[in-house]
């Protein structure tokens, strides 16, 4: 006899385990076709975005300090005048999601997009330019949520990074810029360096 349950239980999450890009990025699981539509794999920027085009690349380190090479990144973003996607006056070369995944040999990932203007904050005020990042991985069981930041913006009046107590920890969400239009942001997630993760 079935049980009738008074409430629903909330599943437990599962880490993402090896095969993640199968599912979320066949094309680069080298499974082309498998999904008509593979959401954010072109990037968050079409031809004809307006702003600074930028690449952004990077790392993501296990506590061993190992590269992760299957990692998978969502990024979401504003336009170069800080409006997001769907807002009235955005962008519409700017579709301000990606999903991005490692190098499978060198654990490098690359983002390609426009450089975000300052959008508003919760309760006035401004936040500095950003781009939001979800990642996940074999053994992480809930995906991680971050910023990037960028070093040659004014980041003091922020009022997320003005929230992070341990302020040396605030530059591990800082771009550094590399050359013109290139930036470099790795990610640690535990142990020395490690990178602010957001409750969000």
């Amino acid at each position: 006899m079935v049980q009738k349950l008074d409430r629903l239980v909330e599943t437990a999450s599962q880490t993402a385990g090896p095969y993640v890009h199968i599912g979320c990025m066949p094309t680069y699981a080298g499974n082309a076709g498998a999904l008509a539509i593979e959401i954010g794999t072109d990037g968050p920027i079409l031809d004809g975005a307006k702003g600074e085009i930028i690449e952004i690349s990077g790392e993501v380190f296990d506590g061993m300090g190992w590269a992760l090479r299957d990692v998978m990144l969502e990024c979401w973003q504003a336009d170069t005048a800080g409006v997001y996607p769907g807002q009235d006056g955005a962008d519409p070369a700017v579709t301000g999601f990606a999903r991005i995944g490692a190098d499978s040999d060198t654990g490098i990932f690359t983002l390609r997009t426009v450089k975000p203007g300052a959008t508003p904050a919760r309760g006035g005020g401004k936040q500095a330019p950003h781009i939001l990042l979800w990642l996940t991985a074999r053994g992480i069981n809930t995906g991680l949520q971050t910023r990037i930041y960028f070093e040659d913006e004014d980041n003091s009046a922020d009022p997320v990074l003005s929230r992070i107590e341990q302020r040396p920890r605030v530059e591990t969400l800082i771009a550094k810029k590399t050359a013109e239009g290139k930036y470099t942001f790795n990610i640690r997630l535990q142990g020395e360096g490690e990178t602010v993760f957001l409750d969000m």
